[in-house]
């Protein structure tokens, strides 16, 4: 006989056995129950990348589960408020919320690190720290006291300084506005004068247009662009040197996550896993689109001045050194925290930001 020939059938002969066997297996196993849990997005339907997070974490988990863990998203509002999504998951109102821990800095500022801090780290640097840097084990081990476990589940990278009706070119031209903004920027930003107004996605717009506020930011050019912020206001500012990147996160109930199998946690990690890395490519590939198009619709594009983002950064630093002194909690965290940024910076400024700066300025020759 044809030696590939009889390696061929024998290859196929094993296969098959493996097959039969895997299946055997599976069969044999104790049966996995049906389990259905809600989830509470803190983000309305109508922003289907930041919200489709939770979606993607849903579907990937039912296909992997063959349709045995199943979870229901519930935009904010429909079951809680959005800024009320961590309390629904500690008191076990719901299983687990999509949200982003900056919201709840008012019941500690340390919940900002699984997020973002003002002048932090980037997108790729927030996963390295996340991931490899202990600061995983360090967020889980403050989420406790709060009855939570944490997943990473999204990332925007760094966002757009956002939209102002008049333009602001010194540190003085900041003073009274009232301005939406999450997180600790919203602190820094009450150092320079500002008035920080924390509104939830979907009034942002209804509270520019009545002249509520004075200004408001989001996340970047998609997302505006479908909010319409456009249409109220024409200046549009970045960096937001208050979110270098913006992760979001799956909280789950702790009692509710020790009940589920080993095979629908490991589930559950891979899940999440897979809408953090599909958020950022989702919005890498549409914010460039979206940017262009609001240029078209007459948006003009403004960068801070040197003198707001040097005053921003000794008023965000500043305000770390106060809370670390108070705050154990947040000191557990920004100590390390502050290392890895020191470190990974010496070693992004060598290759990458070399090699960015290079690209940005110096398209290739055309033809």
């Amino acid at each position: 006989m044809d030696r590939r020939k009889f390696l061929s059938r024998a290859a196929v002969a094993g296969g098959t056995l493996s097959a039969a066997a895997a299946t055997q297996a599976i069969a044999q196993a104790p049966a996995l129950p049906s389990i259905k849990w809600r989830c509470a997005s803190s983000f309305p339907k109508s922003l289907d990348t930041i919200y489709g997070g939770a979606e993607v974490l849903s579907k990937r988990l039912a296909a992997i589960t063959g349709g045995k863990f199943q979870i229901q998203v519930f935009a904010a509002g429909e079951i809680v408020p959005a800024f009320s999504t961590v309390d629904a998951v500690q008191n076990g109102t719901v299983e687990c919320t999509h949200t982003a821990s900056y919201y709840f800095v008012g019941k500690n500022k340390a919940f900002a690190f699984d997020t973002t801090l003002p002048f932090g780290l980037n997108q790729r640097q927030q996963n390295a720290w996340i991931h490899y840097g202990g600061g995983l084990q360090l967020v889980r081990e403050f989420m406790k006291d709060y009855n939570i476990i944490t997943f990473p589940g999204g990332n925007t990278g760094v966002q757009m300084g956002g939209w102002l009706r008049k333009e602001v070119k010194t540190v003085a031209d900041l003073k009274g506005i009232k301005f939406r903004i999450a997180g600790l920027g919203g602190d820094v930003l009450a150092k320079l004068g500002v008035i920080p107004q924390q509104i939830p996605g979907g009034d942002i717009y209804p509270a520019l247009e009545k002249g509520t506020i004075d200004g408001a930011e989001w996340v970047g050019p998609y997302d505006d662009e479908k909010l319409g912020f456009y249409k109220v206001i024409k200046n549009y500012y970045y960096p937001g040197w208050w979110e270098s990147n913006s992760q979001y996160s799956f909280f789950v109930n702790i009692k509710e996550w020790e009940k589920l199998p080993k095979e629908y946690q490991a589930a559950f990690e891979a899940a999440a896993y897979e809408a953090n890395l599909d958020m950022m490519a989702s919005y890498d590939f549409k914010n460039p689109i979206a940017l262009r198009s609001l240029v078209g619709k007459g948006v003009q594009l403004h960068s801070f001045s040197p003198e707001i983002m040097k005053a921003a950064q000794v008023a965000a630093f500043g305000l770390f050194e106060e809370e670390a002194d108070k705050n154990p909690a947040f000191k557990k965290m920004y100590v390390p925290w502050l290392k890895f940024r020191e470190d990974i910076n010496l070693w992004h400024r060598v290759a990458e930001q070399t090699y960015s700066t290079f690209a940005a300025a110096n398209p290739p020759p055309k033809k």
